[in-house]
């Protein structure tokens, strides 16, 4: 199965079904089940802005499964749509209007038992048994 490494708290929010998008300076045409890598980096001033939301960040492990159903290109329409989303959880796209990239729609996050494992760039792929 695919896996996408993110880091956190990203990659829980998006297990959590917070956020919907992880944005990439590249497009991919995949579309199907996925795996959430939780990745060993931090980011974290983006921790602190979602400390009130009392939830663990597991890092170097997979942490959820959801389903990649679309890449959008992120343009003026797009952060428009993302502000009207959540504009808390895609602040830092909707304000950084230089950015140029895309979002990677994930839908119906399951979280999983954790998996430890290293990640690694881009897509990647992982022999997953449910």
């Amino acid at each position: 199965m695919k896996v996408i490494t993110i880091k956190q708290p990203f990659a829980t929010l998006i297990a959590e079904g917070i956020k919907e998008y992880e944005f990439r300076t590249w497009r991919t045409k995949y579309r199907g089940e996925i795996l959430i890598h939780a990745g060993k980096g931090v980011n974290k001033k983006a921790l602190k802005k979602y400390k009130h939301l009392n939830l663990e960040y597991p890092s170097g492990c997979i942490i959820a499964k959801v389903n990649l159903t679309d890449c959008i290109k992120i343009d003026d329409e797009a952060r428009k749509m993302l502000s009207e989303k959540n504009s808390l959880v895609y602040s830092s796209v909707i304000n950084d209007t230089e950015w140029d990239g895309y979002g990677f729609k994930m839908e119906n996050p399951i979280k999983i038992q954790p998996i430890e494992i290293n990640g690694k760039l881009s897509l990647w792929d992982y022999d997953y048994e449910e």
